[in-house]
């Protein structure tokens, strides 16, 4: 049956609920359990709990008619409960509402808990009230959605049809509070920064651009909140965090979406020791929290978030991996290293900087063998504008990357608190961007800048990729899988 006539067949039964004075959207209804609550009164018998009066609110999910009696199952957001009509308890009036019932209706119920004779537990309804009549079909008769760009593009049908799916987003929602939960008791303050911009710095990356209208000026969405939590390190707090959106106009694949959720912390008189130490502590936890162990299941590898995380150097492991030395002679040009990666087949773009080609053999040749959680330390500083240099070499600054499964799920730097180190790196970005016509490339913030020539004390300051951190938890193997409403190409 075409789809326009079963959305004809349900106005007209919406139209017959309104003829017998059945107001189909009425604007409340208080129900006294949840479908979880219910089902205790009988698993669970209390002397307090009264299982004559109860009333229930859900979905229709089933409807089985047998003439007299009926049976029915609905859910709500904790889980489902089968409910039972008889005719000659309810009266023909209302048992004849059932036949301008449809699954995907919401329903409320009122009556007395029992087990059938197969001990199931069930509602026998003495009332029954509508409380939304549904005007399109369920999905596939509740076996799911097959089409997986569906799944992403009408969300609300993936979350009716599969109930693995709200388990990932339950699942997401415990992970952030207890992440929140366990920075607090670190005593970090969590704040709010702004996420439109008059300049989009601290990452290398793209950023959206927007007009404000009234202001007249060309704003930016947030590349990330760094820049404005040092400057509360500045006006005095020791310990600030922020889990928010940030934005970044760049592609779409298995682990980046154009819009994602971190957690920025930073923490006065820290560094990336101290802070390597702090996500073995909070990511181990977290996993031992909500899942009960620290060992998961990731693209068919057991991943163990149990600290010690393994660390090695990245200008070791490049040497080694990709047989490359990045700090040699002959590499330390942009011609000299693009010709060593020709030579080891990595075949760098035309026109990219030093710091591209080197991001690209780490992605090419590393980021894919890092599988256990790893620190990968001490980046070479072209790379990275905003950490301190390495004690003893000012090839490398105090910077790692934590990774799993292949990907990035963390960044931190011993953060730089020199000013006028600050602006010279801030200029080479600058010059940079200018010179290979890349907007990913980091810019000058002055406001920024002021606020450190205030002062700002020794910081150790960490990115977290929560999208990653969930999909590796909840073992998805696309980001598009732990993110409600990820972006998706248009269908035209």
């Amino acid at each position: 049956m075409a789809k326009d006539e079963l959305f004809e067949q349900r106005i007209e039964k919406l139209n017959r609920l309104r003829g017998k004075g059945i107001d189909p959207y009425p604007n409340s209804f208080v129900r006294s359990h949840t479908t979880v609550e219910a089902r205790a009164i009988l698993e669970e018998p209390a002397e307090n709990q009264d299982a004559s009066e109860i009333t229930l609110a859900g979905r229709l999910v089933s409807l089985r008619s047998m003439g007299r009696l009926t049976f029915a199952v609905i859910r709500d957001g904790q889980g489902q409960i089968q409910v039972s009509f008889e005719r000659d308890s309810m009266g023909t009036e209302k048992y004849g509402v059932l036949k301008d019932l449809d699954l995907g209706d919401f329903i409320g119920v009122q009556g007395e808990m029992y087990r059938t004779k197969t001990e199931e537990i069930t509602l026998r309804t003495q009332e029954l009230t509508v409380l939304t009549k549904s005007l399109r079909p369920m999905p596939e008769k509740w076996h799911g959605l097959k089409d997986v760009e569906q799944r992403y593009r009408q969300r609300y049908l993936d979350l009716i049809s599969n109930e693995e799916v709200r388990d990932i987003f339950q699942f997401r929602s415990k992970f952030i509070f207890t992440l929140r939960s366990l920075m607090e008791e670190r005593g970090f303050m969590e704040v709010e920064t702004p996420v439109m911009l008059p300049v989009a710095a601290g990452a290398m990356a793209t950023p959206f651009v927007t007009t404000h209208n009234a202001l007249d000026r060309t704003l930016f969405l947030r590349i990330a909140t760094e820049l404005h939590l040092k400057r509360l390190l500045v006006g005095g707090y020791d310990k600030v965090f922020e889990i928010g959106r940030v934005f970044r106009n760049e592609g779409l694949d298995a682990s980046h979406n154009p819009e994602f959720t971190t957690m920025e912390s930073y923490e006065a008189y820290g560094d990336y020791e101290s802070t390597m130490v702090m996500v073995e502590e909070l990511l181990s936890s977290i996993a031992q929290k909500l899942l009960g162990t620290t060992v998961v299941e990731f693209r068919g590898e057991k991943i163990d978030f149990k600290p010690p995380w393994k660390r090695i150097s990245l200008v070791e492991v490049v040497k080694e991996w990709a047989g490359i030395d990045l700090f040699s002679t002959e590499n330390k040009t942009a011609a000299g290293l693009r010709k060593s990666m020709i030579d080891q087949g990595l075949n760098p773009a035309e026109g990219t900087s030093w710091a591209q080609m080197a991001d690209k053999i780490i992605g090419d040749v590393v980021e894919p063998r890092l599988i256990q959680p790893t620190f990968l330390l001490d980046y070479p500083v072209e790379m990275t504008p905003l950490a301190k240099f390495k004690k003893g070499d000012e090839n490398l600054v105090e910077r790692f990357e934590g990774f799993i499964g292949g990907m990035e799920i963390a960044n931190a730097f011993t953060e730089l608190n020199d000013p006028i180190e600050q602006r010279e790196r801030f200029l080479f970005q600058e010059k940079s961007r200018e010179e290979f016509a890349k907007e990913e490339f980091d810019r000058l913030d002055e406001d920024f800048l002021v606020a450190v020539e205030h002062g700002m004390p020794p910081t150790g300051g960490l990115g977290l990729g929560i999208d990653r951190l969930v999909m590796v938890l909840t073992g998805q193997s696309t980001i598009r899988e732990v993110i409600l409403f990820p972006q998706l190409r248009s269908l035209e």
